[in-house]
């Protein structure tokens, strides 16, 4: 099985790439398409050079790796995908030979923990429009990170079932540390969850904050929080 798990940044995504990527029958693959995107918008984000040097940057190429056989012969492959990372003409067609799930945060968070990592950022560097568009295309599950965050093993239960993924308890603890399936951005983006070995508990009340994009993306996200599993 093919697992394309979308989200924006800053979304728990990380976590729960360590998660599927602790099981034994699984392998894991980290925003494949970063490099392509990179190079095709000339944006400029941290590490960008050695991102560029690290990967594929041809998205044409990236779709069909995507498109081929699992890893290391495992029965399952989980990709973790930025939506903001699919540009216009960038492909999925190859996506739908995969499980699609579609993984949500409240805006508020997504905002206030970006700004700790990188200022100005524009609706599009936070994919809440994207990520709605991504879902229609490619319709699956739609999971929010704060019921897993609540409830782990309840919601990572009703994920599997939804997918057809057998439930392993592997999926509730990780080493702390880096994985070998991080991308090289790790080392700038990664720092919380590199020193974590599961899911933290609930983040509490939601903050505070007065920012132009709150309102655009907080649309996007209760139209997809009001599907969720």
């Amino acid at each position: 099985m093919k697992i394309a798990m979308w989200s924006g940044p800053r979304n728990l995504s990380t976590a729960m790439m360590y998660s599927f990527g602790s099981r034994s029958d699984c392998v894991a693959s980290d925003e494949p398409f970063y490099g392509a995107f990179l190079k095709t918008s000339g944006i400029d984000h941290p590490m960008r050079e050695l991102i560029l040097a690290s990967m594929e940057t041809d998205p044409a190429a990236v779709a069909t790796s995507l498109s081929g056989s699992n890893p290391d012969g495992a029965a399952h492959w989980y990709q973790k995908h930025m939506c903001h990372h699919m540009l216009e003409g960038f492909p999925l067609d190859w996506a739908k030979s995969a499980v699609n799930v579609h993984l949500i945060r409240h805006p508020a968070r997504v905002i206030a923990s970006y700004l700790r990592k990188r200022q100005n950022p524009t609706l599009e560097d936070i994919g809440f429009a994207r990520q709605t568009e991504i879902a229609e295309a490619l319709p699956g599950p739609i999971i929010n990170s704060a019921d897993v965050r609540r409830a782990p093993q309840q919601s990572l239960q009703k994920l599997c079932a939804a997918i057809g993924m057998p439930w392993s308890d592997q999926m509730l603890s990780w080493p702390a540390g880096p994985k070998p399936y991080d991308g090289v951005w790790g080392q700038h983006w990664y720092n919380a969850v590199h020193v974590s070995n599961g899911f933290s508990e609930d983040e509490g009340p939601l903050p505070e904050i007065d920012h132009p994009l709150l309102s655009d993306a907080l649309e996007h996200f209760e139209t997809l929080r009001s599907q969720a599993l």
